[in-house]
């Protein structure tokens, strides 16, 4: 079972991960993930199911905002209808590196959410 608490607050940092830290990306998602794996006290496999949901909705988010600026830009550029096409483009052409950035951030943060429920506490 999902703790909200934990999943929520590492969604939050994920999203400041990516948008902060993206040169070092991959060693922020390795502390966020331990960080909720800590805090959700599930054990190991608890751990990792909220440090992989919250990579996975962090992924999630951060797609639909970047969508949504390159509707938005496209738009204040040229036009609705030039917005519209790029967002048609970016919806289909980034639909693989989007479902890679999920399963990425998944595993990521879910070894090292395994690793800090693991130290949290108990075992199921």
């Amino acid at each position: 079972m999902a703790k909200m608490s934990a999943v929520t607050l590492g969604f939050l940092l994920t999203l400041v991960v990516y948008l902060f830290f993206g040169n070092y990306e991959f060693f922020g998602l390795m502390i966020v993930g331990f960080i909720v794996g800590y805090i959700s006290k599930d054990g190991i496999f608890g751990g990792l199911w909220n440090a992989a949901l919250a990579g996975a909705f962090g992924t999630i988010i951060m797609a639909v905002l970047f969508i949504i600026l390159i509707t938005i830009g496209g738009t204040s550029l040229m036009g609705l209808l030039g917005g519209l096409v790029g967002f048609t483009f970016t919806g289909v052409g980034s639909l693989a590196y989007v479902i890679y950035k999920i399963i990425y951030y998944a595993i990521v943060m879910g070894i090292t959410g395994a690793l800090g429920g693991a130290i949290a506490g108990k075992n199921k």
